[in-house]
């Protein structure tokens, strides 16, 4: 079986070293690489199955980097930055990032979060399972969203979606008229212990909505001072 690949991009090799070393005793292999430009020729050499981004950068800093990886490809993205104000984790996020990190960082949450989104992800890397979608797959006219291959498809267009903002959507969509709070959507699409602030879910829905129009059958509809529905307004 071969190992999952995870491209670290930090200019403090010792920090980086260190996180090599986590999660190389996971049994992951890794690479290094110490700025943006570097990153940048590392993804399509590599071919991570996740990267681990610092934001401080010299010369190309990691949203530069993070903006550029997500227009090629969905391969997860976590941030990590001495950063912690709210105000860099939503625009990381709305860069296309899938999680943000603040350093320091517990190394066992790291490799925590490093296996959550890894999970999150894997589906989308597999070969499509041969078994009939069932509940994996939801339709509604104009938009079929599948969670057996993470495909979206948008009037008959196929939408590249990371893997969180296709699980969020899907999740709406399969319980039509369910009002959802930030907080529930959190710990479903997280999947664990998720230690970010509810806006996250807000960042999401904004960069889901950028890729899918609202239409007179169905639309994601906020509700003020609560969360979220997908509202089907075609029956």
């Amino acid at each position: 079986m071969n190992k999952q690949k995870i491209l670290i991009v930090d200019d403090d090799n010792n920090i980086a070293e260190l996180i090599s070393l986590y999660l190389t005793k996971e049994c992951y292999e890794t690479m290094i690489v110490g700025d943006g430009e570097a990153a940048l020729e590392a993804v399509p050499a590599f071919e991570p199955n996740l990267i681990l981004l610092d934001l401080m950068l010299p010369g190309i800093d990691g949203y530069t980097v993070c903006r550029e990886v997500r227009s090629k490809t969905t391969t997860p993205i976590i941030m990590l930055s001495a950063k912690g104000e709210i105000f860099d984790k939503v625009l990381g996020l709305e860069m296309g990032a899938d999680d943000y990190m603040q350093k320091p960082f517990d190394s066992k949450e790291l490799v925590a979060r490093v296996k959550a989104v890894l999970r999150r992800y894997k589906p989308a890397a597999a070969a499509p399972q041969p078994e009939t979608p069932g509940d994996r797959t939801v339709e509604y006219p104009g938009l079929t969203v599948s969670l057996s291959n993470y495909s979206v498809i948008y009037n008959g267009k196929s939408v590249d979606m990371p893997p969180k903002e296709l699980e969020l959507l899907f999740f709406l969509a399969s319980s039509p008229g369910q009002v959802f709070t930030r907080e529930q959507l959190l710990n479903q699409i997280w999947g664990y212990d998720y230690t970010g602030d509810t806006r996250t879910v807000d960042v999401h829905i904004k960069r889901i909505r950028e890729k899918i129009k609202d239409t007179p059958d169905w639309r994601i509809d906020t509700v003020w001072g609560v969360g979220y529905k997908f509202l089907v307004t075609g029956k």
